[in-house]
């Protein structure tokens, strides 16, 4: 089937601290993707979800569950888990098995809750991340395995603790005009303050790092001739790569050359495009050093350039490459591997123009970048307005 695929609808649980398990915030989300948009159980066709549960204990099958929720009889269904990648992943997937006639509409859908490392959750994270025998015996933790990844990649490309720091400023910018958003009325914040916040693992202070939340979010996949009847402008999928180079950080290689250098070139060769024709990016930032290393990956622009890049505002609104428009893992909210999810959302939603307050201009050709693991697993993907 050569019918151009696109994303007809996107859903965001707004992020928070929700009671009940991860199966009540599935429902959550669940409810909300139907209720806003105009299909119904017996539109879909093709169900994948990410793993239920979390890291804690995930649960496989967890498709049967959704499956029975909605009353489907699905052709086409898988479990998928990459992490933050896993969301870009299934757009692709979505994608293939449309073409190949095993579904005509794809549900994917996510939810999650992030585990409080007073709850035992620093450990589970660590061991789920690191390698059992030549890292986790010496107490592995997840900022401070970044922190590894930032320090060289400051070390080597010249990027200062303020370059990071004008990060975590540009999301809250973001965020401040999301009411979605964690810290929507938590007002701006600046290099100084961001710098001046307590320091949690080196390079990182406190306002460098992602607000943990719980949440959750759903796109539907479908052919375009059903897109077009479902959204008055449905979100095209132009292009998608997808690179696995290490599975621990112990693993032989350059930790700051990560998968995005493979995944990005692959996705705009898909899509017939360059880094000069995207309009905005949404980029995977658990912490503050991680756009800046993915915009230098994805040919945004040169190596050592980020640092000048984020100064000189040109991921804030109203700048020439608007980063994260929804206000990011760092002040929309992290939902644990869900986050992936939020990411897609905000980029349809852009593409699709029905962002709101935070919708930029021309959005005509929109990047997203995930990853899952210690930025191990990565995925692009491109929409755009035309196919």
């Amino acid at each position: 089937m050569n019918e151009p695929i696109t994303i007809a609808g996107a859903f965001e649980l707004p992020p928070g601290r929700y009671p009940g398990d991860d199966v009540a915030l599935f429902r959550m989300v669940l409810k909300g993707a139907m209720e806003a948009w105009p299909v119904g159980p017996s539109d879909v066709d093709g169900v994948l979800t990410s793993p239920c549960g979390g890291i804690a204990g995930y649960d496989t099958y967890f498709h049967d569950r959704l499956i029975s929720e909605l009353g489907l009889q699905p052709t086409f269904v898988e479990t998928l888990n990459l992490g933050g990648a896993t969301y870009l992943a299934m757009v692709d997937r979505a994608a293939a098995a449309i073409r190949n006639g095993q579904a005509n509409t794809v549900l994917c859908i996510s939810a999650g809750k992030f585990m409080k490392p007073s709850a035992g959750g620093g450990a589970l994270m660590a061991g789920a991340v690191s390698d059992r025998d030549l890292e986790v015996p010496y107490g592995t933790f997840i900022p401070a395995l970044y922190g590894l990844i930032a320090s060289q990649f400051m070390a080597e490309r010249n990027i200062k603790p303020e370059d990071l720091a004008r990060v975590a400023v540009s999301a809250r910018k973001w965020a401040l005009l999301n009411p979605g958003a964690r810290t929507h009325k938590a007002g701006p914040i600046s290099v100084d303050e961001v710098l001046s916040s307590r320091m949690i693992c080196t390079p990182y202070h406190f306002l460098d790092c992602s607000f943990p939340s719980d949440g959750g979010g759903a796109v539907l996949v479908t052919r375009a001739s059903l897109g077009k009847k479902w959204a008055k402008q449905p979100a095209y999928f132009l292009g998608y790569g997808e690179y696995h180079p290490r599975g621990t950080l112990s693993n032989p290689g350059n930790l700051i050359e990560n998968g995005a250098t493979v995944s990005g070139p692959r996705a705009f060769a898909q899509a017939g495009l360059t880094p000069q024709d995207i309009k905005t990016a949404q980029l995977y930032d658990a912490f503050s050093s991680t756009p800046l290393l993915l915009l230098e990956n994805l040919g945004f622009c040169g190596a050592g350039e980020s640092g000048a890049m984020v100064q000189s505002g040109a991921l804030d609104p109203g700048g020439r490459l608007p980063v994260n428009t929804y206000g990011g893992l760092m002040s929309f909210g992290h939902t644990g591997d869900a986050s992936g999810m939020s990411l897609l959302t905000a980029g349809a939603l852009q593409t699709m123009g029905i962002a709101g307050p935070n919708q930029v201009q021309d959005a005509s050709h929109v990047l997203v970048h995930a990853y899952g693991g210690m930025m191990f697993d990565h995925a692009t993907v491109i929409l755009g307005r035309e196919p």
